[in-house]
């Protein structure tokens, strides 16, 4: 890693190893959900009014998009979202009935957090060393990611532009 081990307010010496096993699971989603937020952002700012979905009737700064979209489509959403987490929480973590009451949250031995088995283009490499290579390049690129989208919404709150708006001008 770039940074070696980067720690820098402590809570990996409070934490034992189920607890940082925990950590860096929400680390790697939150990466992967910025990553696709700040794709998202210019994405859905660079096709507006051109797109073929909901008429493209959608417009605006990026934050303001999902108020946009027609009724009902939300609840869609959020069933797709909420059977994606389902089944990522069956694939990691221990069932709570069987697991003790001071340890919620409590991820599966053999679970490697973030390893979902999802592969479809198969670039997951066989070589443990290419594979640890990988898994660091995911976690900076989602670090960064979740700093550019954090970004992306404080600016479009602080001016009510989008973001290619301000490429632009």
């Amino acid at each position: 890693a770039p940074m070696g081990f980067f720690d820098p307010l402590g809570f990996a010496e409070k934490a034992d190893e189920k607890t940082l096993k925990r950590y860096r699971e929400a680390e790697v989603t939150h990466g992967r959900v910025a990553m696709l937020a700040a794709v998202g952002f210019l994405v859905g700012e660079a096709v507006e009014g051109s797109s073929f979905l909901f008429d493209a009737q959608i417009s605006g700064p990026a934050i303001t998009h999902f108020l946009q979209v027609p009724d009902g489509w939300d609840a869609l959403i959020i069933t797709f979202i909420g059977a994606a987490e389902a089944q990522r929480a069956q694939i990691g973590w221990v069932d709570p009935a069987d697991a003790s009451y001071d340890q919620p949250g409590l991820l599966r031995d053999e679970y490697y957090p973030g390893d979902i088995g999802f592969d479809p283009l198969g670039l997951k490499p066989d070589d443990p060393e290419e594979l640890n290579l990988m898994i660091t390049k995911e976690l900076q690129n989602g670090r960064l990611a979740m700093l550019a989208a954090a970004g992306f919404l404080a600016q479009e709150a602080v001016d009510g532009k989008g973001i290619l708006e301000h490429f632009s001008s």
